[in-house]
């Protein structure tokens, strides 16, 4: 695989303004060229690595495994990233409801400092108290919730040979997102500041990366509850007005860094 930071975005029709700023706020900050991918769940079906199937019941979509509701079309695909990656070198991968306002590259540096590690996350021990999140889908209470939103890959380590495609299609969603095919101690830490979450992490912490757990400025029935939410919501839209301005100039963004979208 290249040297180039490698990152896979979740994705979701229903939120690709999100996709597109995140993308913008990644690019606006990174000190070192990247590569961004986004996980369309279609291609990864055309090629045979997605095969879950689910339901719809009360507006909400089921998986056919668990029958537990699931929110977004990212909600397995991400397990597929170290195959993506051909089980090699280091890749990250995030939600597409995200606003990164430091260095990415920044994160990957964890990675040269714990190589023994099989994944990163931010350990949140997050326990929503609604029974709705975004866009009115259904909240799901697990245990490590979150912690799959943003991950670090060592995608060679041979923890992960204990982890095929057909467990990500075929485990239950508690397992995949638990990480049950690793033990803690191969798990690393990230600050929360990487994976700040909207009315949970403290106010008092600076977010790197803001994750809009409840939805976003992107949903019009979205609305902030802490002071951050308002602030780290303000820079979301003004980032996305100027890439709408932009665009109907019809202006060309000069690229800082190099970039490949596969």
């Amino acid at each position: 695989m290249s040297d180039i930071n490698t990152i896979y975005i979740g994705y979701d029709s229903r939120e690709a303004i999100a996709y597109d700023v995140l993308k913008e706020s990644i690019l606006d900050h990174t000190s070192e060229p990247v590569n961004i991918i986004p996980l369309y769940q279609e291609d990864l079906r055309r090629i045979n690595f997605y095969r879950r199937n689910s339901y719809v019941k009360d507006n909400n979509n089921y998986d056919t495994i668990d029958n537990k509701p699931f929110s977004t079309d990212f909600s397995f695909t991400r397990f597929l990233v170290p195959f993506l990656n051909r089980l090699n070198g280091y890749a990250l991968f995030m939600d597409c409801d995200m606003l990164v306002r430091s260095d990415i590259s920044e994160v990957f540096n964890y990675a040269n400092q714990w190589e023994d590690k099989a994944i990163w996350c931010v350990k949140h021990n997050h326990i929503p108290n609604t029974s709705t999140k975004m866009d009115d889908k259904v909240q799901t209470i697990y245990s490590r919730k979150n912690w799959s939103s943003f991950v670090l890959w060592n995608c060679s380590h041979d923890a992960h040979k204990n982890l095929t495609i057909d467990d990500v299609n075929l485990k239950a969603g508690w397992y995949l997102h638990n990480f049950k095919w690793l033990v803690d101690d191969e798990i690393g830490e990230i600050p929360t500041e990487w994976n700040w979450l909207d009315g949970y992490s403290p106010e008092g912490i600076e977010a790197k990366n803001v994750h809009f757990t409840s939805g976003g400025p992107w949903f019009r029935s979205w609305k902030p509850t802490t002071s951050s939410d308002a602030k780290y919501a303000l820079e979301w839209n003004i980032l996305y007005d100027g890439i709408t301005l932009e665009e109907s100039l019809g202006k060309n963004k000069e690229i800082k860094w190099e970039k490949t979208y596969v």
